[in-house]
């Protein structure tokens, strides 16, 4: 499957979350970067998670830097958060989100854990195989299904709230061997770069009485494993 910047991504989100997915796409894309999630966090007080990727998959410490640089003064214009705030740029990792339909092609074979919006069959959990991938539905075979009972289940893509990779010795030796063709000056599992700036969810009534904010700062960055 092609790689395409603005392939459509397939995940929950909340309204502050949409809002700054769409604030800060076009200048990801504009770097040749792909969003992969936006999250808030209670951590820290509020910390902004973003992900993201380049053509292949892989986003270096230079490329977290990159787009830290890009999108903290579109974030302050826009001010999408209104409470002091630590911005975390990171890459997908290894058991990373899935969140568009090439993600689920590339790990065809892999295992996953898949939560949708809404019931089907009378479940919403899934963790299994990924199967197979067609434009509209991802189909995964579960383990542990009863004796006789067939262990393959279609999702839409529509209905994914979530879904990412389970950690394997298969998922393990896939990413060995894609950092010994594609080495990078740093071998840590995902490289972070961590802000911090102000701001408040403008939707959350109790941030209203925070207390001073902080001045907008950078600071070094670290190394984060999920």
């Amino acid at each position: 499957m092609a790689f395409d910047l603005t392939e459509k991504r397939y995940i929950k989100e909340t309204a502050v979350e949409a809002r700054i997915a769409r604030i800060i796409e076009p200048v990801a894309n504009d770097l040749g970067y792909s969003l992969v999630r936006v999250r808030t966090t209670q951590e820290n007080g509020l910390t902004l998670q973003i992900m993201a990727e380049d053509e292949n998959g892989r986003f270096a410490i230079t490329d977290c830097e990159a787009l830290s640089k890009e999108i903290s003064p579109v974030l302050d214009v826009e001010d999408p958060i209104d409470r002091e705030y630590h911005l975390e740029v990171s890459s997908p990792g290894i058991d990373r989100p899935l969140v568009r339909a090439r993600d689920f092609v590339r790990y065809v074979g892999h295992e996953a854990r898949i939560e949708l919006t809404d019931l089907l069959d009378g479940r919403r959990r899934f963790r299994g195989f990924i199967k197979a991938v067609d434009g509209e539905n991802i189909t995964v075979t579960l383990p542990d299904v009863p004796k006789d009972t067939d262990p393959d289940y279609t999702l839409p893509l529509r209905l994914l709230a979530e879904a990412k990779l389970v950690m394997t010795d298969k998922l393990m030796n896939m990413a060995q061997v894609d950092q010994e063709e594609f080495p990078i000056d740093d071998d840590d599992e995902i490289e972070t770069v961590e802000l911090a700036d102000d701001g408040m969810l403008d939707d959350d009534p109790e941030a209203a009485s925070a207390g001073d904010p902080a001045d907008h700062k950078t600071s070094d960055s670290e190394q984060e494993t999920n």
